[in-house]
């Protein structure tokens, strides 16, 4: 929907005001490489996406917030000054638990009537709520402020909001991408210390595909649960000789000379797996920069398997699209993303390829396992921003 649309819709709800009305996007996001490892105080490798929460926003004279959803096409009001009986207000909670949020961060805050536009497909594991969120951020926060929001903060906010308002205990990655992204870069980033770094990512005549297998995730949270218990178990076995806080100070070297102290074999896969997978987004970084990314391709195709074999959170799902992908010409990487058993593969597939990858991957994952996949192509963009209008 073009932003003229999202304007007369904004003016059929909110009708006319003398003050203006400006626009906002935040995007969603894909991890490329770095999975299991953020809970480890490992690395992490996220891009934004050229799809994301579109917001028109404009101030009002009172304390008033009002939400109004495209998709839903719902309007829903609260009062800034008593944001917590609104709680569970249906889809409102992570727009008001940024705004109070915010508001406790010291910001200017005031009335406001917003307008959301979603374009970020819902279930596909690709943070629609940290669009969401960053995107309500920054509007809410460039209505009131006159400074530029500070975007690491920003992200920080919006995490909490997710955390204290929403009930959900997530980590900062997907609003940490949503609101820092650039445009043809990835950003490596680690979990342990904050530290981040853009990174080339140029795609040249490459698309980025995500495949959903639209698997229902029921043993999505129990087995998450599992493996970080199970991560946590052998951080205490390798404490024992090394004076470390967390697996993500771990390098392949020093793992493997002191690997021998885990004693229980799938403990060992699980930290294995984290080691590995942090030097393979390390090893991300070397390639990119060269402008190799057929050796970026190489190193996701190595990440499912070690997903898979040591960390065990694939399934038949998963590995099918993962086989089907490559066996399809012009694909140069593939792998789950996300938390895995059920959830997306991201690949990395040649613009002429894109209509046969769809087609083949799709036709046998259906054959395969009763199921119907969706594939989305993206490229990579900027993150949380004012867009004119």
């Amino acid at each position: 929907m073009k932003i003229e649309e999202l304007l007369k819709i904004f003016k059929e709800v909110y009708g006319e005001d003398k003050e203006p009305i400006r626009c906002f996007f935040s995007s969603g996001r894909v991890n490329l490489i770095g999975e299991h490892t953020d809970y480890n105080g490992g690395y992490v490798f996220p891009a934004a996406l050229n799809v994301g929460t579109t917001v028109l926003a404009r101030k009002r004279n009172d304390n008033k917030i009002r939400l109004y959803a495209t998709d839903l096409k719902e309007l829903i009001e609260a009062d800034i000054d008593r944001i917590d009986e609104y709680k569970n207000i249906r889809w409102g909670n992570y727009q008001l638990g940024v705004v109070k949020e915010l508001k406790e961060e010291g910001y200017e805050v005031g009335g406001v009537d917003m307008l959301f536009h979603d374009t970020v497909p819902h279930g596909a594991g690709l943070s629609s709520s940290a669009a969401i969120e960053c995107a309500t951020g920054i509007a809410v926060y460039s209505l009131f402020n006159s400074k530029p929001i500070d975007k690491l903060k920003l992200s920080f906010i919006c995490q909490r909001a997710e955390n204290r308002f929403v009930g959900v205990n997530c980590g900062i990655m997907d609003q940490f991408a949503s609101s820092l992204g650039k445009k043809d870069h990835a950003i490596f980033l680690n979990t342990r210390t904050m530290e981040y770094r853009y990174v080339p990512l140029k795609l040249g005549d490459y698309k980025i595909v995500i495949s959903n297998t639209n698997k229902k995730r029921s043993l999505a949270d129990s087995k998450y649960n599992e493996r970080r218990s199970q991560c946590e178990k052998g951080l205490e076995l390798l404490k024992k000789e090394l004076n470390i806080s967390c697996l993500g100070e771990l390098d392949v070297e020093t793992f493997e000379k002191y690997k021998d102290l885990i004693d229980d074999e799938i403990i060992l896969k699980r930290v294995r797996h984290v080691v590995y997978e942090d030097d393979r987004v390390l090893k991300s970084i070397d390639v990119l920069q060269k402008g190799d990314l057929e050796g970026f391709g190489k190193l996701m195709i190595q990440s499912h398997i070690s997903l898979r074999d040591d960390y065990e959170v694939t399934g038949l799902e998963l590995d099918t699209l993962f086989d089907e992908a490559l066996k399809v010409e012009g694909v140069i990487g593939s792998r789950m993303t996300g938390a895995g058993f059920g959830g997306c593969t991201v690949s990395i597939v040649h613009k002429d390829a894109v209509e046969e990858f769809v087609r083949k991957v799709g036709e046998n994952y259906r054959a395969k396992t009763g199921l119907t996949a969706h594939f989305y192509t993206f490229e990579i963009d900027d993150g949380a921003r004012e867009i004119e209008i």
